[in-house]
């Protein structure tokens, strides 16, 4: 399903507008039928998709080795409504998704940094990894609850 890097970001790029219609919508009937439910669940999905394409960007930046720009981009795509198909397309068109999983290291000095460790390990263990990152993205989201709904 994610065999390449690029099937992997356009997934997450389309759950996130498909949660930003979720939660658009609960807006929508929390204002014209008072259905505030809506919005929590709406919102709740969101949230939690957001979450996921920012780790998804994160790890995109890493594989793909991207500069700060086009990682910043990604990330705050994610922010404005629908916003991440049109960075996918850009992405895509400048070959900034192109390539592989970088599973083994080579004699490029980045890839013995800690983190390049750390990515060709959730890259090589993906069960794992994916059970971690949920774990992780919960993790994050229950504290944002915590401190409450955004104002």
């Amino acid at each position: 399903m994610f065999a390449t890097p690029r099937k992997f970001f356009r997934f997450f790029a389309i759950a996130e507008v498909i949660s930003w219609t979720l939660l658009i919508t609960g807006l929508i009937l929390r204002a014209t039928q008072g259905w505030d439910l809506a919005v929590t669940i709406g919102g709740g999905i969101h949230g939690f998709v957001f979450l996921a394409y920012a780790l998804t960007a994160v790890m995109m930046t890493k594989n793909q080795r991207w500069s700060a720009g086009p990682a910043a981009i990604a990330i705050i795509s994610a922010g404005i409504p629908y916003a991440t198909i049109p960075v996918d397309i850009w992405l895509h068109r400048t070959g900034r998704l192109d390539g592989e999983w970088r599973r083994t290291p080579t004699d490029d000095p980045r890839d013995h940094t800690w983190h390049d460790r750390l990515l060709r390990w959730v890259i090589n263990h993906p069960g794992r990894s994916i059970l971690i990152g949920l774990a992780a993205v919960v993790v994050v989201y229950i504290i944002l609850l915590l401190m409450g709904p955004p104002v």
